[in-house]
This record gives structure tokens, sequence and C-alpha cells, in this order.
């Protein structure tokens, strides 16, 4: 089974808009609803390949009641801690000449729930798989991916981090399953500015050197390498199609490289993964099965 786990949940509202003049009244083309946050982006684009999981997380207030009831409509098994206060949040994500943003903060989470949370965590077995995902609430622990490995560990789980900077680093002792910087991410931890697909190879063997099993770096148009658990490097370009989303196709990246590795073939996980993150980028929203295994072809 796969455990996903978001943290701050959230409703996406997408508007559309000929342009946007800041100070006076904008009307938007239309608008779009879609219930997410990283781990859930992940559950969804699993579930499309044939993958079960169980989304875990906080919620709250009508907004979570409508998160909820969104994610279980649409097949995922869910299993989210009710915050008695606050609500979880909205993001606003304008798409017009530019695409802007306006994330909301979100619940406070009191140290109770968080002790749910891991009440959860004990029922994980041998063999299963954790995905932890995104940024950390201010009002968690900053070091919660941490305590999270450290409560898991002794059993043989397969964790995959999907995060940035020092919350991506500070786990590398932990020796996680798979990590997926993003090339400019990659760079940011380094304090170096890649240039080349060799640098990117450099770097990623360090998070190899420093811990990390297998290293995914996705680097947008000019596709994405894998250094696997051997050492191994693989390279995929990218899919050809028209980019009409950015949101959530790293999520997608991550989903369809998880679903690859049931074959116990990281070359055909990484081709998976970045037919997955295709058909997000190519979509409105994320990835359905029709369009990843339609891209999928391509890499082949």
């Amino acid at each position: 089974m796969v455990y996903t786990i978001t943290f701050n949940p959230a409703i996406d509202y997408i508007v559309h808009a000929d342009g946007v003049e800041i100070g006076l009244v904008n009307r938007s083309k239309h608008e779009e609803i879609y219930f997410g946050g990283k781990g859930i982006n992940v559950s969804l684009v699993l579930a499309e390949l044939g993958i079960k999981s169980k989304a875990l997380g906080f919620v709250a207030g009508f907004t979570g009641e409508a998160i909820e009831k969104g994610i279980a409509q649409s097949g995922i098994d869910t299993d989210f801690i009710h915050l008695k206060n606050g609500f979880s949040r909205i993001n606003v994500k304008i798409k017009s000449s530019k695409e802007t943003e306006l994330n909301g903060q979100g619940p406070e989470i009191p140290q109770e729930k968080i002790n749910e949370l891991f009440d959860k965590l004990s029922k994980i077995q041998d063999g299963d798989t954790i995905v932890l995902a995104g940024s950390i609430p201010s009002s968690l622990p900053s070091d919660i991916y941490e305590k999270i490995f450290d409560y898991m560990n002794g059993k043989k789980v397969r964790i995959v981090v999907d995060a940035t900077k020092d919350l991506l680093l500070n786990v590398l002792k932990y020796k996680p399953f798979l990590i997926k910087p993003n090339s400019f991410e990659l760079g940011e931890m380094f304090g170096v500015k890649l240039e080349t697909i060799d640098d990117v190879i450099k770097y990623a063997a360090k998070l190899r050197e420093m811990g990390a099993v297998n290293v995914l770096v996705s680097m947008a148009g000019d596709g994405a390498v894998l250094i696997d658990e051997n050492d191994e490097i693989y390279m995929c370009g990218v899919c050809k199609g028209e980019v009409k989303n950015s949101v959530g196709a790293g999520d997608s990246m991550v989903a369809g490289f998880i679903a690859g590795c049931e074959k116990n073939d990281y070359e055909y996980a990484l081709k998976l993964g970045t037919a997955a993150g295709g058909a997000t980028a190519f979509s409105d929203g994320l990835a359905k099965k029709d369009k990843i295994f339609k891209l999928l072809e391509q890499l082949m």
C-alpha cells in the first residue's frame, strides 16, 4: 500500500482571465476547482495508474469537508485527521498572460493532532510506501519529516521525499528510497548554477553519496535524469505536447515513478514518471490514464 501525507491540503481555485490589472475589477473567462496538495496529487495520479493509496493529512472546516468528499469521490481512500478550529486553505491561481498564485496559510495543527498522525503511521506495514511531499505548515515542527523517519525506523518501508532545501537535505541520512528535486532546486541546495546535464549528474550523484537511494531530477525542457540505487544513470527526453499547466506535474512524475517501480525496472519507472508529468503539463488538470500511456509510447 502507498500512503501519501499532505500536511496542508487545499482547494485550488483556478481563474482564467484575458488580463489582470492591479487595483481594478477584473472578470474571469471561466473558473475551475481542484482538490489537492502535493501528496493528494500523487494519490490521484496513482489511481489513474491502477495503484491503490491512502491519503493522510489534516483537514478543517467546510473547505476541509469539501476536500475530503471530493477526493473520496475520485476513488481515493482517505484517512484525514479533522481539526476543530480554522479551515483548510484555498489557493487562488490566476492564469492570464502570466500565471499568478495566492496561496492560503491553512489551519493551526495542535500537538494532540500530530500525535494522531503518528498513531496512524503505526499501522503501516513492511513493504508499504510513504510519500512525504511539500512544505510544512508553520504550526508543525520544522523537523517533522525527520521525526517520521525516526518513527518508522526498523520497518522495511520505502519513503519518498519531494521537498526542497533543508527539508530534503536533513533526511538524506535516513536513506530515503526516492528524492525528486528539479534542476533549479538541486543547484540551490549546493549554492551553484547548473548549466549542463553533466552538472546535474554531478550534483545528483552527491545526493546519492549523502544517502538517497534513488535520485530523480526533472529538468523541464531537457527531460529528466535518474541515478538509481546501483549508481546506474538513466536519461529521458521530454514528451511532445502543448504546455497548459504547471500545477502538479512534479507530483505526477513521482506517482508515475512509484507505479513504474512495480515492474522492478528503473528505466521504465523513469519513462512512466516522465509521461505522467507530461500528461499533467499538457492538461488543464492532473494527468489521466489514456494521456499518460499515449505519451509513454513516445518515450518507448
